[in-house]
């Protein structure tokens, strides 16, 4: 599919199971976070995971997490623990227990310089044994931001944390130089679905305002996390029955700024609605690569293509027209448009003027493979009479010598009409924290997520 870096669950030992919810899958109920989880395999299954991934150019980025630990018993029993004592039991937003009577979280004091200082010299030593390029952090929200600075410095690789909610200034303040270096942006996903899902509310508003006011909050949306799914939510399609309402919505994520994060499933159009249902196993899809995984594979391929070929990726992205059914978005010399009118054929169009490109000027339509030609005055012309696809409009003459769309290119090289025209008229070196986050998009594209599945 053209992802060349892995997230994957947390790997440190968990609590035993059974529990009130059965055993401990995922990989979230921590007892001790330095050792590791023999469920999952031994030190030297993950070193040959860590040196194969590094062998085909791959990157490995590790969930952890460190706000809390797990216990299935009331009052918890700490003499298994690495941290036997040091838990706060006071209630606020980042020092309160987090998960219920059956399966407690017990919060970690993570102001006492002994957890501190534990926790430092775990994670240095954790991310150096098994050569761990990332790491993703659980619940990042819930321990304080000036935690994270120390944390990241560390470790010595690039961290995204999750800061779960809408709430675009609380996520903007776990991303700096003293805290993380990004976050998993739960904004924009709102956004998204409130501007794409059918049934929805078609707001498109609601993701140009987003998509501007982050602009002006975050410290780098270059680094921020795109994403549709993940196992605390439910799966798009459990929520939205038109597959074109996901595959706009993910160009979207593909083409603007940020990392475009895939949980496992997203391709084979899982549809869970909730915790567990939406950690099925993958494996009875029998990785069917039915049209989810090539249309993902096709954004991949444009996505790495554009970043190693040009200066594509460090060029920001900018809406530059909408209207309640599509949006243009820039970025380099490409223009994406998207549209959230869905499958069914549909007498309508997305038009626009002032791209910025000259009159007759070849576009080619990587999602489509087909011509646009840029009219007057910059004028672009998308036709939905075959139903509300997205396009990723790339100058002919940038894709020449690649692999895609090679038969419209060509056509338009040769001076010769494509058939059906779309439109008339208008081993990597180990890797800093900064350096990890350009490089993920810079060699990939996407990361794709794996998580150990429910059974």
């Amino acid at each position: 599919m053209g992802f060349t870096a892995i997230w994957i669950s947390p790997v440190n030992q968990n609590i035993p199971g059974p529990t009130a919810y059965g055993d401990p899958y995922h990989g979230y109920w921590i007892a001790d976070v330095s050792q590791l989880n023999d469920r999952f395999g031994t030190a030297d299954d993950l070193r040959q995971l860590s040196e194969e991934l590094h062998r085909r150019g791959m990157y490995l980025m590790v969930d952890v997490v460190v706000n809390n630990v797990a216990s299935a018993t009331i009052p918890p029993d700490y003499s298994q623990y690495l941290f036997k004592d040091h838990y706060n039991d006071r209630e606020s937003a980042q020092v309160c227990w987090l998960g219920d009577t059956k399966v407690t979280l017990p919060d970690l004091d993570t102001e006492n310089p002994v957890v501190v200082s534990t926790y430092n010299q775990w994670v240095s030593q954790f991310v150096q044994d098994f050569g761990i390029d990332g790491l993703r952090i659980d619940a990042a929200k819930h321990v304080r931001a000036d935690f994270w600075g120390p944390f990241c410095k560390a470790a010595g690789v690039f961290c995204i944390g999750e800061v779960f909610g809408d709430d675009i200034d609380l996520a903007a303040s776990y991303q700096g130089p003293t805290t993380l270096d990004a976050i998993l942006n739960f904004p924009q996903y709102s956004a998204l679905k409130d501007a794409f899902a059918i049934p929805g509310p078609g707001n498109m508003s609601s993701l140009v305002d987003q998509f501007n006011i982050a602009r002006r909050k975050f410290t780098d949306v270059g680094v921020l996390g795109n994403f549709l799914e993940n196992h605390d939510l439910p799966r798009w399609n459990s929520f939205s029955v038109d597959i074109q309402s996901m595959f706009n919505a993910m160009t979207f994520n593909f083409m603007s700024d940020g990392i475009p994060v895939l949980y496992y499933g997203q391709e084979q159009r899982f549809n869970g609605a909730g915790d567990p249902v939406n950690r099925e196993p993958l494996w009875p899809s029998q990785y069917n690569q039915g049209d989810g995984y090539k249309f993902m594979a096709m954004l991949n391929q444009v996505r790495n293509y554009l970043i190693q070929s040009d200066d594509w990726l460090h060029q920001p992205a900018q809406i530059i027209s909408h209207t309640d059914e599509a949006l243009f978005l820039a970025k380099g010399y490409v223009i994406t448009v998207v549209t959230n009118i869905g499958s069914p054929p549909k007498n309508a169009s997305a038009s626009m003027i002032g791209s910025g490109f000259s009159p007759n000027q070849v576009m080619i339509d990587t999602v489509t493979c087909q011509q646009v030609i840029v009219g007057s005055q910059g004028s672009i012309y998308i036709d939905y009479r075959k139903g509300g696809h997205s396009s990723i409009l790339i100058p002919e003459y940038y894709l020449r010598g690649s692999d895609i769309c090679k038969d419209v290119q060509r056509a338009s090289y040769q001076g010769m009409t494509p058939q059906k025209p779309a439109s008339s008229g208008a081993a990597p070196a180990r890797l800093s924290s900064v350096g990890l986050a350009s490089s993920m998009a810079l060699l990939t594209g996407a990361a794709l997520w794996l998580t150990v599945s429910a059974i």
